[in-house]
């Protein structure tokens, strides 16, 4: 007798977006980037259609930053002393195809920068790389209320995910968006009533779901994950049930969790390996975008994306 596996379908599909414009939408990029779109769990082709692979973003900030490990600083070398030859060495050395601007400069005991000077950073690192971008703020909800208005317009038509939209702090980041062209990342904290919520909240403000992706707020191996790849979970089986309000894509914060741990701080190789054990881990809960910081991690991930999404009928990859 023929076993057959139990193939699931499902009612919902995750919401498919788009980071990016073109000149031929009004943008100046020179590729984009998709995520999303499942009809099925992770990684099981059989179950529904997964038409984007997971993408990798490298990290880079507005400023050189000043509590990186040595292991995760010598890749960069001096680039690091210069924001725009740091984007320049991700996208030319280390092929980054995404990059994910920190504004860690605009936060009060960082530099203070205004508006007007975050602002002209966007501007001339849009000149400088033609890779989408992610903008996301200080972590300082009072000063990000000032200088990311400025960021998201500095980027207006680009196509740019803004981040991050936190349930007490959202609705200048929410208008700015509207108003130039972008998408949201909505941040809650490991929590998936939150989520929905924010989700809700933000759409009430004329910010369709579809132009959202959730940040659920990850942890590093050994310090949260497990708990983090349940509510992804969950999260995913909901929006897959045809709740539409978490049928977002999901955005993990990889490198900055992994790489705040001791352990990823020891000698050696050790951090890289976290890094990467990490992010392979949130792919199998359904994480759309992976910010990591180390291009050895980087490297290693899209090397394992790249093998996950191999066509087994023609062997071609995907």
């Amino acid at each position: 007798m023929e076993i057959k596996p139990v193939i699931e379908k499902w009612d919902g599909m995750i919401s498919a977006l788009t980071i990016g414009a073109e000149a031929k939408d009004g943008g100046s990029r020179a590729n984009t980037v998709k995520i999303g779109g499942e009809t099925g769990l992770p990684l099981l082709f059989k179950e529904g259609n997964i038409p984007n692979p997971p993408v990798v973003a490298y990290e880079i900030w507005d400023i050189p930053p000043q509590d990186w490990p040595e292991e995760l600083t010598a890749p960069y070398g001096k680039a690091l002393n210069n924001p725009f030859e740091w984007a320049d060495k991700c996208v030319n050395e280390f092929k980054a195809k995404l990059l994910c601007v920190r504004m860690q400069g605009g936060h009060p005991d960082c530099g203070n920068k205004g508006p007007r000077e975050c602002a002209e950073f966007i501007s001339i690192l849009l000149s400088r790389v033609k890779v989408p971008l992610i903008i996301i703020g200080s972590g300082d909800d009072t000063k990000d209320n000032q200088i990311m208005p400025a960021c998201s317009e500095a980027a207006r038509n680009e196509r740019c995910l803004i981040g991050s939209a936190v349930q007490d702090n959202y609705k200048t980041l929410v208008a700015s968006a509207l108003a130039d062209g972008h998408s949201v990342i909505a941040e809650s904290p490991i929590d998936i009533n939150i989520a929905k919520q924010l989700n809700i909240l933000i759409s009430d403000m004329g910010l369709g779901v579809e132009r959202v992706v959730i940040n659920p707020t990850i942890g590093a191996l050994g310090y949260g994950l497990e708990y983090a790849y349940s509510i992804m979970e969950r999260a995913r089986l909901a929006g897959l049930s045809g709740d539409k309000t978490l049928a977002s894509p999901f955005i993990c914060f990889v490198g900055q969790e992994s790489w705040r741990t001791k352990e990823a701080k020891s000698a050696g190789e050790q951090g890289i390996i976290w890094e990467t054990v990490t992010a392979a881990s949130f792919i199998q809960s359904g994480a759309d975008l992976l910010v990591l910081r180390h291009p050895a991690a980087a490297k290693k991930i899209s090397d394992y994306i790249n093998e996950l999404f191999v066509n087994k009928d023609t062997g071609q990859r995907g």
